[in-house]
């Protein structure tokens, strides 16, 4: 399902074709509240094709004549900025950026996600507007991140936000005493089948016991281990006879 109450708002997009990717990264992570400030091309061929069946949010975006218009019923609204600013906003990473904007939206609050111009990323006055900016890390020698990537790394950071947590069942782990047992069955059955030296047999044991400490074995493991024991015991018993 769609995440509601959060917008994605372009503001003055030079090219047609980075809203079609935009709306494709929106899918993609069940958004679907695309907003548009001037954009300077739009609904062009190549902004369908790169939607790639994205269609549906192109045709529902809202097209604005201004940054205010698009934002007036938002109460959260984050700017994404391209680089660090001198001026002391509160910033965030998209990790941090995605918590709140789960948290105020899942309060039915209205958040707007602002992305500014391809090359010029959004004004001082612009990002006034925001109470947060959000800055994705890169590298400082090639940082340079396109409109639709960085919707997308936003975008999967909300959506890691709203994905439920499987629910997992309890491992009843083994017990000091499981390992006892599994220990002393291990070290029985090595010498029935002839793999245990007597001379190297405390070092070898207590390697095996390291490694099975490691691996901290369940109960249900514990109990497959042994049963493959006294099946190798078996069978060295059977051919005896």
């Amino acid at each position: 399902m769609p995440m509601k109450n959060v917008r994605i708002v372009l503001v003055e997009t030079s090219h047609g074709g980075n809203i079609g990717a935009v709306a494709r990264a929106m899918k993609n992570m069940c958004l679907d509240d695309l907003a548009l400030v001037k954009p300077r091309q739009f609904m062009s061929e190549e902004c369908v094709a790169r939607a790639s069946g994205a269609d549906d949010i192109l045709r529902e975006a809202e097209v604005h004549g201004d940054l205010d218009a698009a934002l007036a019923d938002c109460s959260l609204v984050v700017g994404a900025s391209a680089r660090l600013r001198t001026v002391a906003w509160p910033q965030l990473d998209p990790r941090q950026c995605a918590a709140l904007v789960a948290e105020r939206a899942a309060g039915g609050q209205q958040v707007a996600l602002v992305f500014g111009r391809e090359r010029t990323g959004l004004t001082n006055a612009e990002l006034e507007r925001c109470q947060y900016l959000v800055h994705i890390p890169s590298n400082p020698d090639y940082s340079s991140l396109n409109l639709a990537m960085a919707v997308q790394v936003l975008a999967y950071e909300l959506m890691m936000q709203q994905a439920p947590d499987s629910p997992a069942r309890p491992r009843e782990l083994a017990t000091a005493a499981d390992m006892q047992g599994l220990f002393s069955h291990l070290e029985q059955a090595l010498e029935d089948i002839g793999f245990l030296d007597p001379r190297k047999s405390d070092k070898l044991m207590r390697r095996l016991k390291r490694l099975f400490h490691r691996a901290e074995p369940d109960q249900d493991e514990i109990r497959i281990l042994r049963g493959i024991l006294s099946a190798a015991q078996g069978r060295k018993s059977a051919r005896r006879e």
